[in-house]
């Protein structure tokens, strides 16, 4: 079997009824998922440790002991692996975010839920989320971060919707608004605590940002107020 058996693209809206991440792939047998996820940890280490602009291909191939040449068969250019990068970290992110939802819990619970798994998620994965600060400005990068920010806020304003429409959040903001703010909380928050500036433990911040955010969000006053 060849390590590239076809290409695909997914699209469209999950079951759940979020947006699918959308990106054209190539399946791979193991053995080239395996390769290809070399690349991608070793291109994560020196982007963090160097930069995104000074890292080259040759160094990326270097420390993942892959061949310079089988770079081309997964990527097209450096570009490229960032997005999938990208991609890669925002999948395993939703996935932390579903596993600690509870199906039957209320949507203000699984809100809660996604946001706790979300603060400890990028605890955990503080030297990715350290380069995107850096990162972000730069403009070959600038536009699957804004995907990525898309996607998340897709997702936090689906369960916003269904926190309106049970009453449990008031109905007078845009549910996008709100879950802007929602990752907006869970980003700073996170930031402040990679950089030293909280000294609480990741599971205080965790439950704290948790709580905050579901009080914010009940908490908001109507646009018309004064």
């Amino acid at each position: 079997m060849s390590d590239v058996d076809q290409r695909t693209t997914s699209g469209g809206p999950a079951r759940d009824g979020r947006a699918r991440d959308v990106a054209p792939t190539r399946r791979h047998t193991d053995q080239g998922l395996e390769r290809k996820q070399q690349l991608l940890d070793a291109a994560e280490a020196l982007f963090a440790s160097r930069g995104y602009g000074p890292t080259r291909i040759a160094d990326i191939c270097e420390t993942a002991g892959v061949a310079k040449g089988l770079f081309y068969w997964y990527f097209e250019n450096k570009e490229s692996l960032f997005a999938e990068l990208v991609r890669s970290v925002r999948q395993q992110l939703r996935r932390a975010q579903a596993a600690a939802m509870d199906d039957d819990a209320d949507p203000v619970t699984r809100l809660r839920q996604g946001t706790e798994a979300s603060v400890r998620f990028m605890a955990e994965h503080g030297r990715f989320f350290a380069l995107l600060e850096v990162e972000r400005h730069d403009q070959r990068v600038a536009a699957v971060l804004r995907e990525s920010g898309d996607v998340y806020v897709q997702d936090a304003a689906r369960l916003v919707r269904e926190a309106q429409a049970a009453g449990l959040v008031p109905e007078d903001h845009d549910a996008r608004l709100l879950a802007i703010g929602v990752l907006g909380a869970v980003s700073q928050f996170s930031h402040y605590h990679r950089t030293g500036r909280l000294k609480l433990s990741i599971d205080e911040l965790a439950t704290f940002v948790g709580q905050w955010t579901i009080q914010a969000l009940a908490a908001v006053p109507s646009p018309t107020a004064r």
